[in-house]
């Protein structure tokens, strides 16, 4: 019975610390995103005529959704703002990033696989599933609209 209580205990303390590994993954993910952002930004047209040699239509328009996607995350996740919501076109980009750009190269991130664009989605899906956490605007606003 000791190690069902130990047990019990333990998982107590754990589950109080949940919304910590949401703080974490809004972070690491806003990160991530800022240098793909910036050179997006940096050289848009030359992003639309990269999206356009993949194959993804409307290469131009998509450049700019991609790169004004990546930019919210980048301002809205570390606040934790939004944070479902945002989620749902990232988890989108990362698919498209996955499908035209890393998966012929195999997994792994150091042969350009989609090693690190599938841990995105997956700490976006974890985001959208659970929100940000209590330690959130996120959080603030839904307790003072209740």
């Amino acid at each position: 019975m000791k190690i069902i209580q130990l047990y019990q205990s333990a998982t107590q303390w754990l589950t109080s610390l949940k919304d910590i590994p949401l703080l974490f993954f809004r972070l690491i993910l806003a990160y991530g995103f800022y240098m793909p952002t910036m050179m997006k930004w940096g050289n848009i047209s030359g992003i639309a005529e990269w999206f356009g040699s993949l194959g993804i239509p409307f290469p131009t328009l998509n450049a700019y959704l991609a790169a004004s996607t990546e930019m919210a995350a980048v301002i809205l996740l570390p606040l934790g703002l939004a944070t479902r919501i945002i989620s749902i076109p990232l988890i989108i980009t990362m698919i498209v990033a996955i499908v035209t750009v890393h998966l012929g190269n195999g997994f792994e991130a150091g042969n350009n696989g989609f090693e690190i664009p599938f841990y995105y989605m997956l700490m976006l899906f974890a985001l959208l599933v659970n929100g940000a956490g209590k330690i959130s605007l996120d959080n603030l606003i839904s307790r003072r609209v209740k």
